[in-house]
């Protein structure tokens, strides 16, 4: 809350340094945004975004799509790790979760791109 509606308070202010929301303008309406979070934060990639309202960024949530990358690894007998250590590492990167649920997007804003690789 702030008693000068021109004005930003100092509390934004001071949120966006604690929360180190740093906004790099690239030109042509796009915009770069830095996000830092520590170990027992509770990431919030929109809450962040909105944040930046305050340094000029507009936009209308309605519109924004959040693109994330998806690799699938597919093990591959030859060269490289034994194959149980191959199948054992797909294991394990198929159970990192949902990504767009941990960084809070909204579910309907979201465009997944895959990649298949083989080790």
């Amino acid at each position: 809350m702030s008693p000068d509606p021109n004005g930003v308070p100092h509390s934004l202010l001071n949120n966006l340094m604690h929360n180190r929301v740093r906004m790099q303008v690239l030109g042509d309406g796009c915009f770069q945004l830095t996000v830092t979070y520590g170990f027992k934060d509770e990431v919030d990639l929109p809450a962040a975004l909105e944040s930046c309202r305050a340094s000029g960024l507009k936009f209308d949530r309605a519109t924004i799509s959040y693109f994330l990358s998806r690799a699938t690894v597919v093990p591959t007998p030859g060269t490289g790790m034994a194959l149980w250590r191959e199948r054992l590492f797909a294991i394990m990167l198929h159970k990192v979760g949902n990504v767009a649920a941990y960084l809070r997007l909204p579910a309907d804003r979201v465009i997944e791109l895959g990649a298949r690789i083989e080790i």
